[in-house]
């Protein structure tokens, strides 16, 4: 197996927190296909911190042997990634989970991202280990343009353009293909939504025979059995089934609502979960088919910045048909500047 790192040094520079010890060392002389087999073994969460012993772990960490590896011994994992948009800076930044090393518990790391590119909420949908970022970024910004976020070594690369350029669309994932809906300046039946097949890596037209009755604007949407429902911003909705290519307008009172509170009304337990302010803004995300919920939060000690909160919870439905969650655990995360915007949390399986 071939590999980025040449010789492994035994004079390395690490970190205060992982100081070199007599069995670091031992670990850092033994063979490269050695290494990259161990360390396919350890959980990505704590792949921020291994890092930090060298500059040979670094390389190894990003390299493409780990991850062929990691994947043939079937040990990818659900990884949560964390997008901000600071103020002082026009792309936007990057963070993903990962173990503290002491005191135990989780923190979000900042990745650095060679060639970042401009993002949109609406727009970033996750595919495996690749997060694709679809369509304009900024209001009024309409774009074809399609990147891709590979979570493995934290690099970005261009993607096949949409057929039309948009803004305040909507993406989602069913089946393994991205459809993309609304955004588009002149909104018709042909050009109203897209879908684009992973495999083939191409974009085709999807017709809708009632683009009329729906906004151009998409205000919010989601998968709900088999269908993709989405909302404009003056109430009107449709929804969408691929698998059996039917179409369904549906009104400001809607499934759509009635299931995302229906799901809060029924949601149980949930103990131990602190309250969320009233200025909070939250975000949830599928972790793995657990729930990620990250919320904001201000310091008790009264200073400008905001602490961004971090919960894991298992669902589970039981035989009464209630769903009950049960708090995994719960940190605080990450410190940020106010103000500072809460862009995103998506999960990659790395």
């Amino acid at each position: 197996m071939s590999s980025p790192v040449k010789k492994m040094k035994k004079k390395t520079t690490t970190s205060p927190i992982l100081s070199p010890t007599p069995h670091s060392t031992q670990i850092l002389s033994l063979p490269v296909d050695l290494l990259i087999s161990i360390l396919a073994r350890v959980s990505r969460l704590d792949y921020p911190i291994l890092s930090l012993v060298s500059k040979s772990f670094r390389s190894l960490i990003a390299s493409p042997e780990l991850y062929e590896t990691r994947s043939l011994l079937g040990r990818t994992e659900s990884c949560l990634y964390l997008c901000l948009g600071i103020p002082s800076d026009f792309n936007p930044r990057w963070f993903t989970l990962c173990r503290k090393p002491k005191p135990s518990g989780h923190v979000m790391a900042a990745i650095s991202i060679p060639n970042s590119r401009p993002v949109h909420c609406s727009g970033l949908v996750a595919v495996g280990s690749d997060i694709y970022n679809i369509g304009g970024s900024i209001i009024n910004e309409h774009s074809s343009s399609v990147s891709i976020l590979d979570c493995r070594y934290h690099t970005w690369r261009d993607a096949p353009n949409m057929l039309v350029e948009r803004n305040s669309h909507a993406a989602n994932v069913i089946d393994g293909k991205i459809y993309v809906a609304g955004g588009s300046r002149d909104s018709n039946s042909s050009n109203w939504m897209e879908v684009f097949d992973i495999k083939t890596q191409t974009w085709e037209p999807v017709l809708n025979p009632i683009a009329d009755g729906c906004d151009r604007r998409i205000r919010k949407s989601a998968v709900i059995e088999e269908a993709i429902c989405l909302f404009g911003y003056k109430g009107v909705g449709v929804a969408y089934n691929p698998r059996i290519d039917k179409w369904e307008a549906i009104g400001e009172v809607n499934y759509l609502d009635l299931g995302w509170i229906g799901c809060w009304m029924k949601l149980k337990g949930l103990e131990g979960l602190p309250e969320f302010a009233s200025y909070s803004y939250v975000r949830l995300a599928d972790y793995g088919g657990k729930m990620a919920v990250l919320w904001d939060k201000l310091p008790t000690t009264g200073n400008n910045n905001m602490v961004i909160w971090c919960a894991v919870i298992t669902l589970e439905k039981r035989h009464n048909e209630n769903i009950w969650g049960r708090v995994e655990w719960f940190d605080a995360v990450l410190t940020v500047p106010e103000p500072y915007e809460f862009v995103c949390a998506r999960s990659a399986n790395v």
